[in-house]
């Protein structure tokens, strides 16, 4: 089966990326044919700074690399780096209703939140469907707030091969195994990128335990309250067994000292990503190696995306 997943370089990637994309990725690259992005061109839809931007993207590929996902096994690229992507987008935009674009949800509540509504921030879902079909991927890997524009992706599919031919499988959602990780401080909200709320996978020990030790716990009429839930799905995912049946079994008793409870979070974590930080480093000091998979991975991806842009330019009659 062939996937096409990635992240924006929005900011430092943190425990639910990890837990929500990353630890599911590893999985697939052994088992599928599987392309893993730096999603620089969705990025650039919301406010950034160009200056360090090269930065970021290099930061996230270095994470990617980091985490365990290998270039022998996976396509690693930057999505600006294939033009194929925006060149599909073009042919999909018109087979696209404004009118579809405009029921996006992620799109209301990106304006909702205050985002500029931009051309690019309306027409993301059509590049994500241009990512997505320019690998005649069967599966996009995304969380529950994705899975409309997978279904978009789909939706396209089926009319492009409904008026010039047979050309794209129609992807469907391969939704995260993982929970969704949230704030340390809002944990009615996402766990963010841009934001001091969020566990990010470079943070260094005292981060981390200052992070958690100020994370919110109060309980709301006598339960346990979405933050101590959100403390405890990072303990099932980073500590030992025993250490969270200790901390389930005093939750249950009612005898629980959640500063206790974030002290082990907090080491559990910082042991959990110990390798990881030091293999990031090393990553980052080797910059023609980080070259070298990057150049790569932009002609491998090429080589598919190519042959698709063309196979559909034919059928449309562009060529």
């Amino acid at each position: 089966m062939r996937i096409l997943s990635g992240i924006r370089p929005s900011g430092t990637l943190h425990l639910g990326n990890y837990i929500g994309a990353i630890q599911q990725w590893l999985g697939l690259q052994r088992e599928h044919e599987v392309y893993y992005m730096v999603a620089d061109l969705h990025a650039i839809t919301t406010p950034y700074d160009p200056k360090t931007f090269q930065a970021q993207i290099r930061d996230v590929v270095a994470d990617y690399l980091a985490a365990g996902l290998d270039p022998k096994h996976a396509t690693i690229f930057v999505q600006s780096h294939v033009p194929e992507h925006t060149q599909l987008m073009w042919v999909l935009s018109s087979l696209t209703p404004t009118g579809e674009l405009n029921r996006m949800t992620q799109y209301k509540d990106k304006l909702r939140g205050g985002a500029l509504a931009n051309a690019g921030l309306l027409t993301y879902p059509i590049l994500m469907a241009a990512d997505i079909l320019a690998y005649r991927a069967e599966c996009g890997p995304v969380g529950e707030d994705q899975v409309q524009h997978v279904e978009l992706a789909r939706d396209l599919a089926k009319r492009f091969n409904r008026m010039f031919g047979k050309t794209f499988p129609e992807p469907q959602p391969l939704l995260s195994q993982g929970k969704r990780i949230m704030s340390l401080k809002e944990p009615d909200k996402k766990m963010s990128k841009t934001n001091d709320d969020g566990i990010a996978l470079t943070d260094a020990p005292a981060v981390i335990q200052r992070k958690i030790a100020k994370a919110v716990t109060a309980t709301r009429g006598g339960g346990t309250s979405a933050g101590v839930e959100n403390l405890f799905l990072m303990l099932r995912t980073f500590a030992e067994p025993n250490v969270v049946g200790r901390f389930e079994r005093a939750e249950r008793d009612g005898a629980i000292k959640y500063a206790e409870l974030k002290t082990a979070l907090a080491e559990a974590i910082v042991h959990h990503f110990a390798p990881f930080r030091k293999r990031r480093k090393e990553i980052l000091a080797d910059a023609t190696a980080l070259d070298r998979v990057l150049t790569d991975g932009a002609r491998r991806a090429r080589l598919i995306a190519g042959e698709t842009l063309a196979a559909g330019y034919t059928t449309i009659g562009l060529r």
